[in-house]
């Protein structure tokens, strides 16, 4: 039977988005937008240093500090992420209550402090496991305001129609950062160690302060503040009433709780599992984001947004996972990884722009400070979990995990989804409907 649209799951994402001539949006079409180009390089250099700096900060946890513990590695993962969940209250209102632009500037300079900080204890040779573990606590607080703030800005930089192309080429400038920073992380720490790769990451962060107060103000689309009292509450009630958004929020955690703890698993599998240096285990990320690359082209290119998308990639990831467990050799490895980021990405960048269009200006701080909180916050109950299991029975159990926690939420979604449509694969009266999701009538 047919449900209201404020209680369907599929109310916002099978109907999709597409401009209504069904013409394609081109690929850079976001790129033409003067702000949007300041703030698109900028986040290329930054990501460049940031991959760089995981690679060394996981290297530097896992040889130096430890005796190749994925215990310490997986408490490092999760302080860094656990102020996005502790946090969230504040950072979803903060987005959505102060100009975007100028927070990111704080919590740009933050984040540069605490990576340079890092640096001259590594090259000091100084640096000790409870030093990683509080910057990368610090780091976590300056990105958990960071990361709402960042999400609801791209809306502000380029018209509505445009939203899904600019999301998508973030993920691809991100990805395509992804290509050089780990390869480049790894050849250095093979030469002259970790300090030169953490230098690089905090100094990386300038050129996106520079983006920023290079940008016009006037040319920005700002979202309505929201300073009343009552915010928090109010984004709760928000999320509390759709479904929808509810639906993809658990799909997200379930991907980035149990499935996306790469920065745990690949140094696992590289130490562990297949004996290799610093340089190969770089070269898996890089790999890894091969996949992902072309996921976040597909996605800037993409006109439309479906719930069957999302699910076909999340089996998709679990199937592949379920691959990448029995993996011979780290080659066969590194090619499973392509499609494995591809998988994955898929789904990230569908279930981000369907959320980023399904709600209203003024309510998208907090709504993406939740979606944000719940995807990056799953990491301190995952990180030390997938951690204690290399431990406790070894890498590749880690993988596991991913892949059965991906099937699980594809079996639980399909069933919840086809029980609230009547019996009816979501979206199958809807095929030809080319409408932007929209709130329900009733939160308008």
């Amino acid at each position: 039977m047919a449900l209201p649209r404020e209680e369907a799951i599929v109310s916002n994402l099978v109907a999709g988005s597409s401009d209504k001539r069904g013409e394609g949006i081109p690929l850079f079409a976001s790129l033409k937008i003067r702000n949007y180009q300041l703030f698109f390089w900028g986040g290329f250099l930054s990501n460049i240093g940031g991959w760089m700096a995981r690679i060394a900060q996981d290297w530097l946890v896992l040889t130096i500090l430890t005796d190749y513990s994925s215990t310490a590695l997986g408490v490092t993962t999760a302080l860094q992420f656990l102020p996005a969940l502790v946090l969230v209250p504040w950072t979803g209102t903060a987005a959505d209550r102060f100009d975007k632009r100028k927070l990111l500037v704080v919590t740009q300079a933050g984040m540069l402090a605490t990576g340079l900080v890092l640096a001259v204890l590594a090259w000091t040779q100084t640096a000790t496991t409870w030093h990683v573990y509080l910057l990368a606590f610090l780091s976590g607080i300056a990105g958990a305001f960071d990361t709402p703030a960042r999400q609801a800005f791209a809306p502000e930089m380029v018209p509505k129609r445009l939203i899904p192309n600019a999301v998508g080429l973030n993920t691809t400038s991100f990805h395509a950062a992804r290509l050089i920073g780990p390869a480049v992380a790894g050849v250095s720490i093979a030469w002259w160690g970790v300090a030169p790769a953490l230098l690089v990451n905090a100094l990386s962060f300038a050129p996106v302060i520079v983006a920023l107060l290079l940008m016009n103000p006037d040319e920005l689309a700002i979202s309505p503040s929201a300073n009343k009292p009552g915010a928090i509450m109010e984004g709760l009630r928000y999320v509390k009433r759709r479904s929808d958004i509810i639906v993809l929020m658990f799909i997200v955690f379930m991907l980035g709780t149990f499935g996306l703890n790469f920065q745990v698993v690949n140094a696992l599998m590289a130490t562990v599992t297949f004996n290799v240096g610093a340089d190969d285990f770089g070269f898996l990320s890089s790999i890894m984001a091969v996949g992902s690359l072309a996921a976040g082209l597909w996605a800037a290119k993409r006109t439309r947004l479906r719930l069957r998308l999302i699910l076909f990639g999340m089996a998709g990831f679990g199937v592949m996972m379920s691959v990448l467990t029995f993996s011979p050799n780290i080659e066969f490895y590194a090619v499973i990884l392509a499609p494995v980021g591809f998988t994955s990405l898929t789904v990230m960048t569908a279930a981000n722009a369907s959320v980023q269009l399904a709600v209203e200006p003024e309510m998208r701080g907090r709504v993406m400070a939740l979606y944000m909180a719940i995807f990056l916050g799953g990491t301190p109950i995952g990180a030390p979990l997938i951690g204690w299991v290399g431990d406790a029975f070894g890498p590749r159990w880690t993988i596991a995990i991913g892949a059965f926690s991906a099937l699980l939420t594809v079996a639980v979604v399909v069933l919840y989804a086809v029980w609230r449509n009547g019996w009816e694969w979501p979206g199958h009266t809807h095929d030809d409907d080319d409408i932007v999701p929209q709130p329900p009538e009733d939160l308008r």
